[in-house]
């Protein structure tokens, strides 16, 4: 009688470590959901193709690199989710601080050197300047200070803004060459964004801008402005208490 020939066995190459690939399938078999919280690893497998021959395309292998490329992008997305929220809330928390250094002034000419001295650091800005249109109906207070604010022509608010609008964001300032040279004077060919926001404080002022310069590419039309906006209403109140009433 002839026995039946037995099959050699199939020797698995050993590991670096000496763990043997049937050892891995076993544990894989094993732990079906290994791979749940390792979808990375995935990524960095390279599987064999279901078809051989010219003219033939594996459609499994398509997918699967395309639900690969799709958890890539999910990841991107995730982190630039994650930046950008730490980035407004560092710009939320500037606002607040310069808020605060706002209410602390306790007559006009300090309020506008925190304006012109410390809200540029506090907002890591590189200039900030107010400007305000002529009026006959301007207090002392403001009559005193103008020297410290800048004068804009009859106007000139709302050719900056636009009627309708109170926050304008400008970045490349080139086209906006005029506007740049009249708020930030010698500084205008270091700025290369800026944040126009419009001031109404009442009390006889007249109507006015707070302009932000930054030489980088700090503001760009489509930002969010709400920040902007409670910084010129905040600034509003300041104005508003301090200039005392009109003559």
């Amino acid at each position: 009688m002839t026995g039946k020939t037995e099959k050699p066995a199939v020797k698995t190459a050993l590991g670096p470590e000496g763990i043997t690939g049937a050892a891995v399938a076993d544990y894989l078999r094993s732990h079906p959901d290994f791979f749940n919280d390792r979808l990375e690893l995935l990524s960095e497998m390279s599987a064999p193709s279901r078809w051989t021959g010219d003219g033939v395309v594996d459609m499994q292998r398509y997918l699967a690199d395309r639900r690969l490329g799709e958890i890539d992008d999910l990841r991107n997305c995730a982190q630039e989710v994650i930046e950008t929220s730490r980035s407004n809330m560092s710009v939320q928390t500037r606002t607040h601080a310069s808020v605060l250094a706002l209410m602390s002034a306790t007559d006009i000419g300090q309020l506008l050197r925190v304006v012109s001295e410390d809200l540029p650091l506090l907002l890591d800005v590189d200039v900030v300047v107010i400007g305000q249109e002529p009026s006959v109906g301007d207090t002392g207070a403001m009559q005193a200070a103008a020297s410290e604010i800048l004068q804009l022509p009859e106007g000139g608010v709302d050719r900056m803004l636009g009627a309708d609008e109170n926050v304008r964001l400008l970045r490349g300032l080139e086209d906006e060459k005029e506007y740049s040279e009249l708020l930030f004077g010698s500084a205008s060919g270091l700025v290369r964004s800026a944040a126009l926001v419009r001031l109404r404080a009442g009390r006889g002022i007249a109507d006015g801008v707070l302009a932000l310069g930054s030489r980088s590419d700090t503001f760009s039309p489509g930002q969010g402005t709400e920040l902007a906006g409670f910084l010129a209403r905040a600034l509003e109140l300041c104005l508003y208490r301090l200039v005392g009433p009109p003559d």
